[in-house]
């Protein structure tokens, strides 16, 4: 609820000034407020020390709008203050699981009645929405909150309620929508969130061109898109760009802390971590862009002692307890690690990465079954993620359902492999099948994404390719190209020995008459510019996909 007000001043800054006469005058006091507002004022006093319990009590009989709401919350949040507490004194996770909001089923029953009754304006709506999803009556909140947006479309806090509840874009098309410019914000907002991204820039885009060029709402929101399909370079200038025009900024720092841990950008983190330090130490960004700057510098124990932090300041941001069960996967502990990507999952059914998580931390307890389930959850999430599938395609592999690994490391080198191992589990796979030409393919396929970029990449299994080639090309008596790859070979310490041994092969052959096969059924050659001789310059035109079946 307090990042309502902040949001609409945020937008109404980034837009040009109104003249006076154009200002719309201030809401009227109705009979009710008018005999209420002593009343209000003082609960409002000591609502704002979170004095809840008191701010309730001095609202008991007020008929206000105004006034019952602020009842209400009273009430919900002294529920959700006594449940943190417990939360902290309880013992054990299992406990800590059982600890409940004690007022919400009384609110629901009150509420329930007021609405049935018609009397709940937009931000009693709101609350009964709340009250719906903590007793997660999923339906019937998304409803309410539907309801509380057209009552009352400039609150952004019902909308972001609804983004919360919104699972997939098929759930969004059934919402009745009031026909407001804040919906743009929130398809905008809900496209981020369902990874949507192309969408969710476009809408980006039209709200910048109806006016809202200078908000840095939309600015970091780009950026957060950008960050959410890996368009690391991008992101960060983004963010540059936003630290300039907001130097005192908090908000979705942590994200742009991200992009440089995995950029290892170690000076720009440790300057990012001092500044928010200065500006406030005691925020939840702040503590995860610590947290980050002590994992990039491996010092995993510190880092999940500020991630814990940050949850002592808000138990239900995501980020931290995502990044806590990463702090927790690198120090071996895997029971805390899943505890703490459940704990993420919780609170965001939508964050792949606690899925992926979740599904790392089995696979290193040997329980493929249950790595199967979490790393298809994580793509259902990022179908178009290379890393999702190739884990999905080691899973199978395990469980000896090859056919379904092939069709996974297949569709990652589609999506365009981030980390380029897909073709070499997938010729690795067609090598243990005896299925020799589609292994020689994809070990091709494979040299030529990796020296296609200009620079032979440091990658391990550069020489295996090499090594099966020569002797794939061996074996059907190709002996220019065995020789060429068999040269590859002694480029690299693991396989320079089997490489001489082949080429000394190739010429005692060659020196007996041996002579090249032209009848051999070998479709696949050495491209020209992987020549023993040559050394890789020019760019290698990509493969034409749709010709090619798995």
């Amino acid at each position: 609820l307090p990042s309502s007000p902040r949001r609409a001043s945020e937008l109404a800054f980034a837009l040009d000034p109104l003249p006076l006469s154009e200002l719309p005058p201030p809401p009227p006091l109705t009979e009710e407020d008018a005999r209420d507002l002593d009343a209000y004022t003082l609960a409002k006093s000591y609502f704002d020390l979170k004095e809840y319990d008191r701010a309730a009590y001095f609202l008991r009989g007020c008929k206000s709008q105004k006034a019952y709401f602020l009842y209400m919350y009273s009430r919900y949040l002294s529920g959700e203050k006594k449940k943190d507490d417990e939360t902290v004194d309880s013992l054990g996770p299992l406990e800590k699981g059982q600890v409940k909001n004690e007022a919400l089923r009384e609110l629901r029953v009150e509420l329930s009645k007021k609405h049935k009754a018609r009397e709940l304006d937009g931000f009693g709506l709101y609350l009964y929405g709340v009250v719906l999803r903590k007793l997660d009556l999923v339906k019937e909140a998304i409803d309410v909150f539907v309801e509380a947006a057209h009552v009352l479309p400039l609150h952004w806090g019902a909308w972001l309620e609804l983004c919360n509840l919104i699972t997939d874009k098929e759930m969004l098309k059934f919402l009745s929508l009031p026909d407001t410019w804040m919906k743009e914000f929130f398809l905008a907002h809900i496209y981020t969130e369902l990874q949507l991204i192309e969408e969710a820039l476009q809408k980006y885009q039209s709200l910048i061109d109806a006016g809202f060029s200078k908000s840095t709402y939309i600015i970091s929101q780009i950026a957060v898109a950008y960050h959410n399909i890996r368009d690391i370079d991008k992101a960060l200038s983004i963010f540059n760009e936003l630290r300039k025009q907001d130097p005192y900024r908090i908000e979705n720092m942590d994200t742009f802390s991200n992009l440089l841990y995995v950029r290892s950008m170690k000076p720009e983190l440790s300057y990012l971590a001092h500044n928010l330090c200065e500006i406030d130490k005691y925020r939840v960004e702040t503590c995860c862009v610590i947290g980050n700057y002590y994992s990039l510098r491996s010092q995993h124990e510190k880092a999940a002692l500020y991630f814990q932090r940050a949850l002592k300041l808000n138990p239900r941001y995501l980020g931290a307890w995502t990044l806590m069960g990463h702090e927790y996967m690198e120090m071996k502990n895997t029971s805390a690690a899943i505890q703490a990507y459940r704990h993420a999952i919780e609170v965001n059914k939508r964050d792949y990465r606690a899925w992926y998580g979740l599904g790392q931390t089995y696979e290193i307890l040997k329980m493929p079954f249950y790595c199967l389930y979490y790393y298809r959850r994580a793509h259902q999430l990022r179908p178009n993620d290379s890393r999702m599938l190739v884990a999905l395609g080691e899973c199978y592999e395990k469980l000896n359902q090859l056919v379904e690994a092939k069709k996974c490391y297949w569709r990652a080198y589609a999506v365009g492999d981030v980390e380029k191992m897909a073709l070499v589990k997938l010729a690795k796979l067609h090598e243990q099948l005896n299925e020799s030409e589609q292994a020689a393919q994809c070990y091709i396929k494979y040299i030529q994404d990796i020296y296609s970029c200009g620079e032979l990449v440091e990658h391990v299994e550069v020489s295996t390719a090499f090594r099966y080639l020569a002797q794939y090309y061996f074996k059907c008596k190709l002996w220019d190209e065995a020789s060429a790859c068999a040269q590859k070979c002694c480029a690299f310490n693991d396989t320079r020995e089997e490489g001489k041994a082949l080429l000394r092969q190739i010429l005692q052959l060659r020196n007996q008459g041996e002579t090249s096969s032209t009848d051999t059924a070998a479709p696949f050659f050495l491209p020209a510019s992987l020549s023993a001789n040559n050394t890789p310059t020019r760019r290698v035109s990509p493969l034409n996909l749709s010709s090619v079946t798995p």
